[in-house]
């Protein structure tokens, strides 16, 4: 190709790419796709593809903030979101049998401003919290599909401002506070994924250079502020990582973590205590009530420590899958010194392949124990339960035979996932479980999940 049809292909895209900025409804990535396959055909090279990327953005935002009246501080608005329909079995020896099926909506925005300043929202559906305030349920967005189609609740899942100040010689730093993204990289034995904590958060990093980095998480939570006292119950944490890419095959991540739950006392689980917050979870030892089941008062202290430890290899080709193809194994351990006997959690697991692009898929196995005091059982996975045969201690406000997720359980996670599309991944989960405290004599229990999420 000529100099003079280079340049008049570089004007052609250059004028398209401003016709779509002018455009504001339009995508970013239309505009992303012609310059690729202009790259492709040798038309442009890369960095003149890169070049008019960075205008078609500028010419973007300015075309966005004068339709829109967004003020010209407001260097980005961004829409995001994703729906998820679901169908649940469980099935035990003990119970009868159930099925449902489930939904979880969340919708957000997310605002750049210009001197490093973030602010976002998002919504969830959700189902209000058993006990304790007037909020939804703390760690699940799903609502059930029933009564007749009535109208479902829809909560704020975030609302925080970020600041980013620290991006330079290698090191990073930002700042959040208000009801913000968890800050602390560690699987649903810890933290359930739909948990966003309320308070603050500082997260740093050191690149040392392109293969290995340092990081740390540090968060400061509110989890119950009681009127008329100054000894409200707080979460903090601390987390350091090291991550690494060794090569083009190997990555491995090492963390390593202390959280510390204040006040314990003001944690009551019983319903309509001055200090109850939601009872989602169950698991931990606490007083008896008056009708003899779990609830009332902590038992135990929760400052756990937490290790885990990933490596990830890449094969270079794997059939039925586009690019290479990761496996991911490892594993995670707590300890609580603050309570005396069942203190302690672990789960090891693989995982083959990766889902969330057209044509990738996923399988993956984990083995998990969580004993009962091994940690707070209100923040943990809320889909990781098993069913109890009789009340006991552990069993938060049961009187019947029941399934109760939280601490107190070990089992199999076996789950499955395929993206035929961008924007659809569809999976299969399958959980057998039973709890561990002898006492509560549990017999085995298979809860069954099968998901269809589009993300926007």
């Amino acid at each position: 190709m000529n100099k003079r049809d280079k340049a008049y292909w570089s004007a052609t895209a250059a004028g398209i790419l401003a016709t779509i900025a002018s455009g504001v409804a339009t995508q970013a990535q239309s505009s992303d796709a012609l310059l690729d396959k202009l790259v492709d055909k040798g038309i442009l090279t890369v960095k003149e593809a890169n070049d008019l990327k960075e205008e078609s953005d500028k010419n973007f935002t300015t075309a966005f903030q004068v339709k829109s009246g967004m003020p010209d501080w407001v260097n980005s608005f961004k829409l995001n979101g994703d729906f998820r329909g679901r169908y649940e079995g469980f099935y035990s020896d003990s119970v009868s049998d159930r099925n449902r099926f489930r939904y979880r909506l969340r919708f957000g925005a997310v605002a750049t401003l210009k001197d490093d300043f973030e602010v976002g929202f998002r919504l969830t559906s959700s189902e209000a919290a058993r006990n304790g305030g007037s909020g939804g349920d703390p760690i699940s967005g799903n609502t059930t599909m029933t009564s007749n189609g009535s109208k479902k609740l829809v909560y704020i899942d975030l609302a925080y401002g970020k600041w980013s100040p620290i991006h330079n010689n290698g090191w990073e730093g930002s700042f959040s506070v208000g009801k913000i993204q968890n800050p602390f990289q560690t699987s649903d034995m810890v933290f359930d994924g739909d948990y966003t904590p309320e308070g603050f958060s500082q997260q740093f990093g050191y690149n040392f250079n392109e293969q290995h980095a340092l990081r740390m998480n540090l968060g400061e939570f509110a989890v119950n502020e009681v009127s008329g006292s100054s000894q409200d119950s707080y979460l903090f944490g601390a987390q350091l990582r090291f991550d690494s890419k060794w090569n083009k095959r190997w990555e491995t991540t090492f963390g390593v973590g202390g959280f510390a739950l204040t006040d314990e006392n003001q944690l009551n689980a019983s319903s309509g205590s001055t200090f109850s917050v939601p009872d989602q979870n169950g698991g931990n030892s606490r007083s008896a009530t008056a009708t003899g089941a779990a609830g009332g008062y902590l038992l135990s202290n929760y400052n756990p420590v937490v290790a885990d430890a990933y490596a990830t290899y890449y094969v270079k080709e794997v059939p039925y899958y586009p690019g290479d193809f990761p496996i991911r194994f490892g594993g995670e351990y707590m300890n609580n010194p603050g309570a005396d006997e069942m203190n302690e959690g672990y789960n090891l697991g693989v995982q083959f392949g990766k889902s969330g692009k057209k044509g990738t898929w996923d399988v993956s196995y984990r083995y998990k124990e969580l004993q009962g005091d091994a940690w707070y059982d209100q923040l943990v996975d809320s889909d990781f339960g098993a069913v109890y045969n009789a009340a006991s201690a552990r069993s938060t406000g049961l009187s019947t035979p029941g399934y109760i997720a939280g601490t107190n359980v070990r089992g199999h996670v076996i789950r499955a996932n395929y993206s035929p599309y961008d924007s659809l991944t569809l999976g299969l989960t399958c959980f057998i479980t039973e709890a561990i405290d002898e006492a509560t004599d549990s017999m085995q229990t298979t809860r069954l999940q099968v998901d269809a999420m589009w993300k926007f």
